[in-house]
């Protein structure tokens, strides 16, 4: 991005709002052309926000004279999302490695609370981004930056205005702010990485308070109260949670003859998981509404999850209508009280003063007694209007994950090995490998246990309580493995097997983003190895542990032989859900040195 510029001012009557942008690119090679596709949504529903304006260009050198082919406005084309959001995508011509692209485009708004956010950091580095502001004072908007490098340039300048109406004259300031960043470097995709949303260095505006010109000051400050009633009134959102659907009675009636409210919970949560398809649309809202989405038996996040509200609601369960964000969208901020935080519906089940459920039936192998892991570490609010309650519930996974790893083997001379493994997987491990190997295939599952390792071979493997949410999910496997490196005097084994731990995902020495691995983490995986007759160990690995100063992390291994077999354990703990990039070079050594303990050999010798 050579520069990219915004300039956003009110209009006349100030009751609408304009950004004029303006950006500029240059194109290495041929990963970058995609930056020539350009795709600007805009909130469309009753014309509140509309594009105007639209000019593109794109410059090559051509023997060494400057071409200039300007786009045909016929390629924009403009196309309805869903009956509130609507699109423009325009491809600039002729573009090739060393083409430089520019285009200019406004955004309008035909309400003066839709101010908009800038991003001065992209997905690729940026040169020199601007962005002015020019607002009468008779609004205040509070400013949330997220910035990490100095600006180039910050300025504010006041300027006297005046106007008249009728015979009277009236009088304001202009209060105009540039702000500028150069040399941004890239916001590349990190391992674990929370999303782009909460990374990015930025700048978002809240309207706090209008003061009138010759009238009463109003205050335009949110509290998540004025948010939750907000979406009461909302007939896309409160006008749904009492509809009637279609055939509702047989499944109420069938809800209410079960004995416990987990058993309630768990069957209606199915019923409306597997009939319901979700049309990937994540939405606080609903589009067509839940009665015909019921009928339709598809929809979006809101129209299903609001179905599985009301079905709850009508067996005698106590639950509410929550919204949340997804990690993709970016986390929730409980001091910044906007409804544009929110992007998905969920039901919400305050089970006792400990335990909650967040039943979010989009996902086919989602459970009932689990938060989907893309809406943890962050927040929701929930609505009781009854009690004319309001609230912000934060979603954390308070338990610890386990996943278990029992190995029963032989290794046979010449530097082969056989046996059986046992892999037990509950929470969030459960839901992947189930979802995995629906999705997938057996095929494609056995090659990702394999970590598509040739030298292994999956001769069987069996599943239990895969349909039994309550239970843990059992891998039975049967394997054999040629031991790679081993001759006739030396066989190597690294026992590190069917573990999601063979590689380190942090490679990198720098980190421009935090951490989040969203809930904490215990691996541990158990060996026992018979050794052949006729060989010795040779060299075999310290029992050993280490753990992070402030122990957030640690690993410890336990190695031993005895009559000829060889027993291997290790216990991996991630005590922290998140962890800050200024701390990434210890994080960053400890996992270096945790995954080469990991992968070291035992090697045996043919006596």
């Amino acid at each position: 991005m050579l520069f990219e510029k915004g300039e956003v001012y009110f209009g006349a009557d100030m009751l609408s709002i304009t950004e004029e942008i303006h950006k500029r690119v240059k194109i290495f090679n041929d990963h970058g052309k995609s930056e020539a596709d350009v795709r600007i949504e805009f909130y469309s529903g009753n014309r509140l926000e509309y594009i105007t304006g639209i000019q593109a260009e794109t410059i090559n050198l051509v023997d060494g004279k400057t071409e200039i082919i300007k786009m045909d406005k016929k390629l924009i084309y403009t196309k309805v999302i869903d009956k509130y959001h609507s699109e423009i995508t325009f491809t600039l011509p002729n573009v090739k490695a060393g083409s430089i692209i520019e285009y200019k485009y406004n955004w309008n708004a035909d309400s003066f609370t839709d101010f908009p956010d800038w991003d001065f950091q992209e997905k690729i580095p940026v040169r020199y981004s601007e962005f002015t502001t020019a607002i009468p004072d008779v609004f205040y908007f509070r400013a949330h930056p997220h910035i990490i490098q100095p600006m180039l340039k910050d300025t504010h300048t006041t300027d006297a205005r005046s106007f008249f109406e009728g015979s009277q004259s009236y009088s304001y300031n202009l209060e105009k702010e540039t702000r500028a960043m150069g040399n941004i470097a890239s916001l590349a995709d990190e391992p674990y990485m929370s999303s782009y949303h909460d990374n990015v260095q930025s700048i978002r505006f809240q309207l706090v308070s209008i003061r009138p010109i010759g009238g009463f000051g109003k205050s335009f400050s949110e509290t998540w109260a004025k948010v939750g009633g907000l979406l009461i009134d909302d007939d896309d959102f409160g006008g749904q949670l009492k509809r009637k659907l279609n055939g509702e009675e047989a499944i109420i009636a069938k809800a209410k003859t079960l004995k416990s409210n987990d058993e309630k919970i768990a069957y209606i949560f199915n019923q409306v998981k597997n009939t319901m398809k979700w049309n990937e649309n994540d939405r606080w809202y609903t589009i067509d509404g839940t009665y015909r989405a019921w009928e339709n038996k598809t929809g979006n996040s809101a129209e299903i999850n609001l179905i599985l509200y009301h079905l709850l609601k009508q067996s005698g369960i106590e639950v509410y209508p929550m919204v949340v964000s997804t990690r993709e969208h970016g986390r929730v901020d409980p001091y910044y009280t906007s409804l544009s935080q929110f992007n998905r519906a969920v039901a919400y089940v305050p089970v006792d003063s400990a335990k909650m459920y967040i039943l979010d039936a989009t996902g086919k192998y989602n459970l009932y007694n689990e938060t989907p892991s893309d809406l943890l570490n962050s927040a929701g609010l929930y609505i009781d209007k009854p009690k004319n309650l309001y609230d912000i519930v934060q979603l954390k996974k308070a338990s610890v994950v386990r996943q278990v790893v029992l190995i029963n083997a032989d290794i046979k001379a010449g530097g082969r090995l056989e046996g059986t493994a046992q892999i037990n997987n509950v929470s969030y491990d459960k839901i992947g490998a189930i979802t995995r190997y629906k999705k997938d295939g057996e095929k494609k599952y056995i090659d990702y246990l394999r970590d598509d390792d040739n030298n292994l071979k999956i001769t069987t493997v069996k599943f239990d309580n895969m349909d039994v949410d309550s239970l843990p999910l059992t891998q039975n496997v049967a394997f054999n493995m040629e031991l790679a490196g081993s001759d006739e005097n030396y066989i190597y084994l690294n026992p590190n097997l069917f573990t999601p731990l063979k590689t380190n995902p942090f490679l990198s020495e720098n980190r421009m983003t935090d951490i989040d691995f969203g809930y904490c983490r215990n691996y541990s995986i158990n060996g026992i190895y018979k050794v052949p007759t006729g060989y010795k160990v040779d060299a075999m690995p310290k029992s050993v542990t280490i753990i992070m100063p402030d122990k957030s992390f640690s690993f410890k291994r336990f190695v031993a032989e005895q009559e000829g077999t060889i027993v291997v354990r290790y216990s991996i703990n991630y005590n922290v859900t998140e962890y800050s990039k200024e701390n990434y070079a210890d994080f960053h050594a400890f996992f270096k040195k945790m995954h080469e303990m990991l992968n070291e050999q035992i090697v045996l010798k043919k006596a």
